[in-house]
């Protein structure tokens, strides 16, 4: 994401106006060099899912790298007639100094996670807090939404067609990149190409058909001029009378390389069982169909289970708005700060219990099966711990909705997921290019059962606390209960 996207707007002042006002309160309570340390987690993975896909993480980099406060900036807070002087003065110096944590994009993340953990002078790593949720927020949903499209076609590719329908233009291009991560193999948008690599891809409008006389003859200097990607739209008209006939008569008359016809209306399991049967009666075995409109992974799924002769999909408006559940839903939350060099955890609690949080600096490990190489579980540590190293005996873990229900797993290996990004406000991470962060993330939701892949009520993933943690935790609330 570049920081000065939208025409030059320097977006260190997208962020919640409360952000800014604590930061000045932090300054004038000689509070803004305290060490604090704060979690970006969600609660519920959208659409029922088993799991979510991390993504947004070159973007938030790139946000903290060129973190500065301009002039303009500087006026406008001035303005509003709240601020000291002082503060001000401090704000034209911002340096950013934090050190921070993160899950690498396009791992499998799940619930009550620390995916962002972000250490620092408070005033700082407070700041940061609107900026990190808007990017993580949206193209997590979004790569989470994609990669349950993905899953539903069955290996068949999916193409990103929602351009048009998304939420202004940031959101179209971080859409783009993000069902990109979740498995999609292109998008229509444009720019998403030029920016990240995502390849760019489309056929026609229906428009392009409308402009000339006969669809023979549309489909004809389409073909001429682009053979390598004739792909025609068949339903401007009638599908079955016309757009399929003409398209066949043009593909048997120039024979360009590559064939293909998109229907992007209708029923259309019947459209591409009929439209499949002429194009192979005409000796077009070699020619795809592509389908669109308004389609999703329910209905993808139904069209694959009623044997549609579809080759591929293109998906819009459900995709990049993640239309059945367009919010994410993660959080920052404080949840350490430091003292004399000493960690002191923080907790809030809440009379919704998933709402208490979890306490002190933390890492997570994942714990793989030797045998499979299949994630059993995800455990929530302290920093410090350690986790039993490869080959000793086992590892005592609770059931996520029973705690008295324990499980020694055994035959494991544990992998921290977790990356150091910034120290000290130095960049120490070097992000994969997009390619690799779609390949890891195919490869790590090939890790999950098949159970947790359920659209419909997966099993859900163990994510413990370690003994410390918990034990840490619970004494905190006790701890409450008693001053109450």
């Amino acid at each position: 994401m570049d920081n000065n996207f939208n025409d030059g707007i320097n977006l260190t002042m997208l962020t919640d106006f409360y952000e800014i006002t604590m930061a000045n309160g932090y300054f004038e309570t000689g509070m803004a060099e305290k060490i604090a340390y704060f979690d970006m987690f969600f609660r519920k993975v959208p659409d029922g899912g088993g799991f979510a896909i991390m993504a947004g993480l070159e973007q938030v980099i790139d946000y903290l790298s060129h973190l500065k406060f301009t002039e303009k900036d500087i006026a406008y807070l001035r303005s509003k007639n709240c601020f000291s002087e002082k503060f001000l003065d401090y704000l034209k110096e911002f340096e950013f100094q934090c050190d921070v944590w993160a899950v690498p994009e396009g791992t499998p993340i799940f619930p009550g996670e620390p995916i962002v953990t972000v250490r620092g002078p408070v005033v700082q790593a407070q700041f940061v807090e609107t900026m990190i949720l808007l990017i993580i927020n949206h193209q997590s949903l979004i790569a989470t939404k994609a990669n349950r499209v993905v899953r539903a076609a069955q290996g068949k590719p999916v193409m990103e067609f929602g351009t048009r329908r998304s939420h202004g233009t940031a959101a179209a291009m971080y859409g783009a990149r993000a069902s990109y991560i979740g498995g999609c193999v292109g998008t229509a948008c444009a720019i998403a190409d030029r920016e990240y690599g995502v390849k760019a891809l489309g056929t026609m409008a229906h428009s392009w058909v409308q402009m000339f006389a006969s669809e023979y003859e549309a489909f004809k200097k389409y073909t001429e001029i682009y053979p390598d990607n004739a792909t025609l739209l068949v339903d401007t008209y009638d599908v079955l009378r016309s757009g399929v006939p003409a398209a066949i008569e043009v593909f048997k008359e120039l024979d360009p390389p590559y064939k293909g016809i998109r229907i992007d209306s209708g029923d259309l399991t019947y459209l591409t069982k009929r439209a499949r049967k002429m194009l192979d009666e005409a000796g077009l075995t070699d020619c795809k169909i592509v389908v669109s409109n308004s389609l999703d992974e329910y209905i993808i799924r139904d069209l694959i289970f009623q044997g549609a002769k579809v080759d591929s999909f293109g998906v819009g408006e459900r995709l990049i708005t993640a239309k059945s559940e367009p919010v994410f839903g993660g959080v920052y939350k404080l949840c350490a700060l430091e003292q004399d060099g000493k960690i002191i955890p923080k907790i809030k609690i809440s009379e919704n219990t998933e709402k208490i949080t979890n306490p002190g600096f933390k890492s997570v490990y994942r714990l793989y099966d030797k045998t499979t190489d299949k994630a059993i579980a995800d455990v929530i540590t302290l920093a410090e711990e350690k986790m039993p190293e490869e080959g000793e005996s086992g590892y005592e873990i609770f059931d996520p909705n029973a705690v008295w229900k324990r499980k020694n797993i055994k035959n494991f290996y544990a992998k921290d997921i977790r990356k150091q990004i910034f120290k000290a406000g130095k960049l120490v991470y070097e992000a994969p290019d997009i390619e690799t962060v779609r390949e890891f993330c195919y490869d790590q939701v090939e890790t999950l059962w098949e159970e947790i892949l359920r659209f419909e009520n997966p099993q859900t993933y163990y994510v413990d606390l370690s003994q410390r943690l918990w034990t840490m935790k619970n004494d905190l609330i006790e701890e409450h209960m008693d001053r109450v």
